[in-house]
């Protein structure tokens, strides 16, 4: 499948004061008069990425991309250890997107955007579903305790050394109890090098995590910037040790709010993080949803993945 590359330069952008002190960083690729698109980026706390507007032909798209609280070029930076992560909630990322489409005058937009960002996304839809006209999910996630347990503990059985070295991350009288707020703890340290070395630590789970994958990148999750490691880090463990503030099973329970908007979910069957049948149990609670299972691909995407998400927001792209 061809198409020009989207413009790298976005043609607006800006930050948003959503309060409590927060700036939100924005920006706006295509075209002025497109179709509104909200890119909503993973982790939490990956921060946004020019690459995720390559997906939208920039002549029929407006795409938003935008800056979770604390990461990528919002402020207060979460690598900052005065950055109040008590103002930093799945409720504060549900209010600051809704005050975005507002500042941008959107009135509906589709919603891209996979990983912790399908969370968000179905979160959203769920809460404001006359805002939204698609969405398209790769990696399908809906961050239930299970979910979160499995990917930080059961995939242990597959990878036991580097488990083993995870649990071995946080103090001896933590590493039978809650390993996530063990992290959350470390990761507000006073002491710089115990939040460097927490985040290393995580950081190599998450790589080990995905070493298996067919297109997997080695260091995939490590290879950043330290300020991007820690801030990744600080929030990811500050969401799920709280199950990301999401009463168990609620977003499956609400999928029927979903009814009425077209969705594509696309996810690799070799997402040992995030296995298949979360994506399978949304689809069966989903009836406009569409389950595309990808076969050589997991959590980190291939080929076949990027053509099945172009496929979709080019029929999205005319509705």
């Amino acid at each position: 499948m061809t198409r020009p590359p989207a413009p790298i330069e976005p043609y607006d952008h800006g930050m948003l004061d959503v309060g409590d002190g927060n700036l939100v960083h924005w920006e706006v690729y295509g075209n002025p008069e497109g179709k509104p698109a909200l890119v909503v980026h993973g982790g939490p706390g990956a921060g946004s990425s020019a690459r995720h507007p390559r997906s939208f032909d920039p002549e029929r798209y407006r795409v938003v991309l935008f800056d979770q609280r604390g990461c990528g070029r919002s402020t207060p930076h979460a690598s900052d250890p005065a950055a109040d992560m008590s103002v930093n909630t799945t409720e504060h990322l549900l209010a600051d997107m809704e005050r975005l489409r507002e500042h941008l005058g959107i009135d509906r937009w589709l919603l891209f955007g996979g990983s912790w960002g399908s969370t968000l996304i179905l979160a959203y839809a769920e809460r404001h579903p006359e805002r939204v006209s698609e969405i398209v999910i790769p990696a399908v996630t809906m961050t239930r305790p299970s979910e979160t347990d499995w990917l930080y503990r059961g995939v242990g059985r597959f990878f036991p050394e580097a488990w083993d070295r995870f649990r071995a991350g946080v103090p001896e009288a933590d590493r039978d109890g809650d390993l996530l707020a063990a992290y959350a703890r470390l990761m507000e340290h006073p002491d710089a090098e115990v939040r460097a070395r927490a985040a290393t630590d995580w950081l190599a789970w998450e790589d080990a995590v995905i070493s298996m994958e067919p297109n997997g990148k080695k260091g995939a999750y490590s290879d950043r910037p330290s300020d991007e490691m820690l801030a990744f880090v600080r929030i990811c463990a500050h969401y799920f040790s709280h199950d990301a503030w999401l009463e168990d099973g609620v977003l499956l329970r609400e999928a029927h709010r979903l009814a009425g908007i077209p969705g594509v979910l696309i996810h690799g069957r070799h997402d040992l993080g995030s296995p298949v049948s979360t994506a399978w149990e949304l689809a069966q609670a989903w009836p406009d949803a569409k389950l595309v299972i990808v076969e050589d691909s997991g959590h980190t995407g291939s080929d076949t993945m990027r053509d099945e998400i172009r496929a979709a927001l080019d029929r999205f792209a005319v509705r």
